[in-house]
């Protein structure tokens, strides 16, 4: 998207869906989005940006000196592959991931941010959109980092959970000053949407707060989402193209679903003494009720399963709750292993809406 597909499929003749480069902008420029936020009145965090170290070091210094134990984060304003907001929790921790900025490729960290941390609990959320008009899907709450509880090094994601219960008072709102503001700011600017927005949000005092905006879907939200969409996928799109999205009734089903990432030992440092070893118990997950598997780092060879990456699939298990769900997902990942007990995953997905539901 950021290096404009959709516009040059267009261009040759091609039916596409996706937002084009101009309106990608709201992910692939941080910058640009905090920016386009603050023009339409979007609730986010405060900011500065910076394109010279010194200056991002004199700024970090001045907001540590006032609040030594200050949350910041420092952020790529271009894109890391899902890596590039540091988290802060002091002087050193700052100017250290100010350093790092210049370690990203293609010089996405040149142009970075110094934003205000904001402490909550984060969820995600999704639109489609025509260009003119708007549907929900079901929210969700990812796990990006790789150990239990939210510990550990940042990840591409290592489970979700769908629908997410921190967010059924606040539906409205997040619609109305979330969505519903970038989509008609959107087309304010002359610049409208057409695809999946995806606002990574937190809820902060009881309000929904912009984390960021991507334009396309997310992963592994995607994964425990779309199963429950009850018409075709295919409709929904060629709907948007047509600019019909109001016509269209979107049906979800009422299930809640799991989904935990099994990934190599290692991820995301270094994983590649993995690689090349066997995966077992797949084909008995295969056969299993209630239980959809995504491969993502496996080769297949002579029908045998190998490790080649760091997120190596997801298994998404439904239920009629996150009790139900969860004990299914976990039920597959226990028939899992890799040759020398090489498997990692977390074992707490779900766990906050686990709490509130043994609350109800």
């Amino acid at each position: 998207l950021a290096g404009g597909t959709v516009d040059l499929l267009e261009k040759y003749g091609f039916r596409v869906f996706g937002p084009k480069r101009e309106a990608a902008k709201i992910e692939w420029d941080k910058k640009w989005s905090r920016e386009f936020m603050q023009r339409h009145n979007i609730p986010h965090p405060n900011f500065r940006y910076f394109e010279n170290e010194k200056d991002g070091e004199q700024y970090v210094r001045d907001q540590y000196s006032k609040d030594p134990n200050k949350l910041i984060y420092i952020k790529a304003a271009g894109l890391c592959s899902g890596k590039g907001a540091l988290k802060s929790t002091n002087l050193d921790e700052a100017l250290e991931n100010i350093k790092q900025m210049k370690k990203f490729p293609d010089e996405a960290g040149r142009t970075f941010l110094v934003e205000e941390g904001i402490e909550g609990e984060e969820f995600s959320y999704y639109a489609i959109s025509d260009g003119k008009t708007y549907k929900t899907f079901k929210s969700a709450q990812d796990n990006k980092t790789l150990l239990n509880f939210d510990k550990g090094p940042q990840t591409g994601g290592m489970g979700v959970i769908s629908p997410a219960m921190v967010t059924s008072s606040l539906e409205k709102e997040i619609e109305d000053h979330q969505i519903s503001k970038a989509l008609l700011g959107m087309i304010e600017e002359q610049n409208p949407y057409i695809g999946i927005l995806y606002l990574g949000g937190i809820i902060a005092n009881g309000e929904p707060i912009n984390i960021e905006y991507n334009a396309r879907w997310g992963d592994p939200e995607c994964q425990a989402i779309l199963p429950s969409i009850q018409i075709d996928y295919l409709e929904i799109v060629n709907s948007c193209l047509e600019g019909k999205l109001n016509e269209l009734d979107i049906r979800q089903d009422n299930k809640t679903r799991v989904c935990a990432v099994g990934a190599s030992k290692g991820y995301p440092i270094n994983h590649s003494k993995i690689n090349g070893k066997r995966i077992f118990g797949i084909d008995e997950v295969l056969e299993m009720e209630g239980i959809n598997f995504f491969g993502a780092g496996i080769d297949v060879v002579d029908g045998k399963f190998y490790a080649n990456g760091g997120r190596l699939f997801s298994i998404v298990a439904e239920g009629e709750n996150i009790l139900d769900a969860k004990e299914r997902a976990y039920s597959a990942m226990d028939r899992i292993s890799i040759e020398g007990n090489n498997l990692h995953y977390r074992t707490d997905i779900g766990w906050r809406d686990i709490e509130r539901f043994r609350r109800l």
